[in-house]
């Protein structure tokens, strides 16, 4: 599986973040206190939802399930003006992605795994340190094979 590569623009969400790590991962939580907070939310550029992930520098070269990182639940937006009480704002920088569009259930890891172990290493690029995130639109199904999302790697050259 080959991805685009694609410089995109800066994108302004407005979200809500936790702390979790692989082994205690509980974005189902997440995404339960998110979504009724959705509709609060006037300015969306579209329907979709990202779900995002900040991790330290040294995340992916220290590799452990149990170190944390910063997930967000989260949807794009034209500005901060009026942000709902309980969430927050979050600015993705513009830069270099690797796109994969990826059809099957959430639950199955393997395409991470792929890109991860596999792609990168045989790419000429390099991950970046910029946030991680999948865009679930409207053929996003939760924990269903026929699922489809669209996964933005940060990457640079090596």
């Amino acid at each position: 599986m080959e991805p685009r590569i694609e410089l995109i623009k800066e994108k302004k969400l407005i979200g809500l973040q936790a702390r979790m790590s692989l082994a205690d991962y509980k974005v189902a939580d997440l995404w339960k206190a998110f979504m009724p907070k959705r509709k609060e939310i006037r300015n969306t550029t579209t329907n979709d939802v990202l779900s995002l992930s900040v991790y330290d520098a040294s995340y992916f070269t220290r590799f452990n399930p149990s170190n944390d990182f910063e997930k967000w639940a989260a949807v794009e937006v034209t500005g901060f003006d009026n942000i709902p009480a309980g969430l927050s704002p979050l600015i993705v920088p513009a830069g270099l992605y690797a796109i994969f569009t990826y059809k099957g259930s959430s639950t199955d890891n393997s395409i991470f795994q792929y890109i991860y172990s596999t792609w990168i290493p045989a790419s000429s690029y390099r991950l970046d340190d910029r946030p991680h995130f999948e865009v679930l639109g409207e053929q996003y199904r939760n924990n269903d094979a026929g699922s489809e999302e669209t996964i933005y790697i940060p990457i640079r050259p090596k």
